[in-house]
């Protein structure tokens, strides 16, 4: 069965500026990664939970309580597919995070590759608000269509 993740485009507007919050993720196989390696902060949707309550659920998770979000401004982009078979649906919202003040959740896994030792990452190692040109280069690519969808609101 397809994995379905939903997730939370945040955006702000300095002066004239509009940002995009996109979320890094952690671990070692990311660490040296940054072009295309870039994503909303999202998660998996649980068997009966509302994907939007979801999305909230994981901003939380992904980025820790400082984030604020407006919810009377969020608005439903539609679902992409990403090359490995997951389905992101996302809303965008108004919000504001200081990148300093995440706080992720992390996980264990064993590393090195075959040491039978288990190492803790966060799920997110970084959060940064970009201009919507730089977002496009940031994010995976599967999800530039939800940059497209929330610029034409």
């Amino acid at each position: 069965m397809a994995v379905l993740s939903a997730g939370i485009l945040l955006y702000r507007r300095r002066g004239e500026s509009l940002e995009l919050l996109l979320i890094h993720p952690g671990g070692p196989y990311w660490a040296r990664k940054d072009r295309g390696a870039w994503s909303v902060p999202k998660g998996q949707v649980e068997e009966g939970e509302d994907p939007r309550a979801c999305a909230l659920r994981e901003l939380g998770e992904e980025l820790g309580p400082a984030v604020e979000i407006d919810r009377a401004t969020m608005v439903d982009l539609g679902s992409v597919r990403q090359r490995g078979g997951k389905t992101v649906h996302c809303w965008a919202a108004a919000g504001e995070f200081d990148p300093a003040k995440l706080e992720s959740e992390t996980f264990t896994i064993e590393w090195p590759p075959r040491s039978g030792q288990q190492a803790e990452f966060p799920e997110v190692d970084r959060a940064e608000w970009f201009s919507p040109e730089q977002a496009r280069r940031k994010i995976i690519h599967a999800q530039v269509p939800l940059i497209e969808r929330a610029l034409k609101l």
